[in-house]
């Protein structure tokens, strides 16, 4: 009983008020709290935060405002105390922050353009109730000065805390990643498939269709700073949510550390495995740790439908088929996630979420939706066009080989995506993926038949990329 006033206490707050929030305050005080913390179940005293231990507001006003589980204690409370209350270590004790400042001379990433000694010596002795740090959250960017393609982000959170606790650091690095996204900007999240205009495209230039998004789980920590016991949790809650989907949905999950020889072929045969991480952009930042323990792949009957478990985060949700109907995979990759998304709930759970950043996720550049949309699509003639690259930028989309980053074109076929992650919902940038495909393709027949395409060339800003 006492778990359903803790998961509910907000909504009971505001449907019945003042009576209810007593009520609901008089039983929470008689009882013991179950709470989760950290990814262990813990029996902590009532009248108590369930995440920091704060024990300052009485009980009946902590119910009335939601503050057991809401956004507002632990975005304005929870977080600060932590940070303030952190034991030092003997070395930091002993050298003061200018003498622990990274050597950033010759780095090139975002973490690297916005790290200043100031913010440093502000945030250096801080740490999340877990006990993240921020060097820890930098270190990938330290070890990784760039990238000889895209400027890379350059540092990653270690739990949801992170983005608190740090984000004097984290908020101008969201600002410059995501193209100007202040830190009292709201994010939109929609994922109301029925308003998507068009998406089925011509087989002939679209080859594949794709559509993916990340998700955490709420009380345990990200890869980067997850125990084993907690990454474990991770996927004991996801696997368990998972086995109940039915319908086209229903399917089967596959431990990376126990799956059969054959199993494996056929998942390397249908594209669907995960490697263990080998850039040292992921490795530096922890993630490849006790590889394979705890990673896996669900996928349902029809491989069209995959969740991956414990990978650069929690979960990574994928809908996906051959040919160009990213309607179809829109609509199937809506109605799965929110499938998902019921079961975890139903069992006392819930993701990362807030309404600055949207869904958190481990990196940066995935805050917001998480969301990639993207086409295998060929287009030689296009993309031989010296404007090709501003054409993109302008259509807020990015390019890559069909063999992921890092990789080149093959004939013509690109992987073609999204740019933007933060302050647009789902909705909103598979829309921006369809048109700006639809009008790729139309580019490519008119220069088919030996025509100009000058017309169709769009014209708008691209800041941000």
């Amino acid at each position: 009983m006492s778990s359903f006033f803790v998961r509910n206490a907000r909504a009971l707050a505001t449907a019945g008020g003042a009576g209810v929030a007593a009520a609901s305050a008089w039983y929470y005080g008689n009882q013991i709290v179950d709470a989760r913390v950290g990814g262990a179940r813990k029996m902590y005293p009532p009248r108590t935060c369930t995440r920091c231990l704060w024990t300052s507001v009485p009980l009946v006003v902590a119910f009335t405002l939601g503050f057991l589980t809401s956004s507002v204690h632990q975005r304005y409370v929870c977080t600060v105390r932590a940070a303030e209350n952190l034991p030092l270590k003997p070395a930091r004790k002993r050298f003061p922050p200018s003498a622990d400042f990274p050597d950033l001379k010759k780095h090139n990433n975002i973490m690297a353009s916005n790290l200043t000694p100031k913010i440093y010596a502000k945030l250096r002795d801080k740490a999340t109730p877990a006990g993240y740090t921020l060097d820890q959250c930098i270190q990938t960017g330290v070890d990784n000065p760039g990238h000889p393609f895209i400027k890379t982000v350059g540092m990653v959170a270690g739990d949801e805390e992170s983005y608190e606790v740090f984000a004097d650091l984290f908020d101008a690095v969201i600002d410059e990643r995501h193209g100007g996204y202040g830190p009292d900007d709201k994010h939109p999240t929609d994922l109301d498939w029925t308003k998507i205009r068009g998406g089925n495209f011509d087989d002939k230039y679209v080859l594949s269709s794709r559509v993916r998004t990340g998700r955490s789980i709420r009380g345990l920590s990200l890869p980067p700073a997850c125990t084993r016991a907690e990454r474990r949790e991770v996927e004991r809650v996801v696997s368990d949510a998972l086995a109940n989907l039915a319908g086209e949905f229903e399917g089967k999950y596959y431990p990376l550390g126990n799956m059969t020889e054959d199993e494996q072929q056929q998942l390397i045969d249908d594209h669907f495995l995960f490697d263990k991480p080998v850039s040292p952009l992921l490795t530096c930042a922890g993630m490849a740790r006790d590889w394979p323990d705890a990673r896996g792949i669900w996928h349902n009957s029809q491989k069209n439908f995959l969740v991956w478990v414990n990978e650069e985060d929690h979960t990574r949700v994928i809908s996906m088929e051959k040919g160009g109907n990213m309607a179809r995979v829109f609509q199937r990759f809506c109605s799965g996630l929110k499938q998902v998304e019921k079961q975890i709930n139903d069992k006392g759970w819930e993701f990362m979420w807030n309404e600055h950043l949207g869904y958190v996720l481990t990196c940066p550049s995935n805050l917001g939706t998480g969301l990639r949309a993207g086409v295998h699509v060929k287009i030689p003639r296009v993309s031989k066009d010296p404007r090709f690259e501003n054409i993109l930028k302008v259509l807020r989309l990015q390019k890559r080989g069909t063999g992921g980053v890092d990789t080149a074109a093959v004939g013509g076929t690109f992987d073609i995506s999204n740019a933007d992650r933060l302050g647009k919902s789902e909705v909103q940038l598979v829309q921006i993926v369809i048109d700006g495909v639809d009008l790729l393709v139309r580019m490519e027949k008119e220069l088919e038949r030996g025509r100009s395409i000058d017309k169709l060339i769009p014209k708008g800003d691209t800041r941000g990329l």
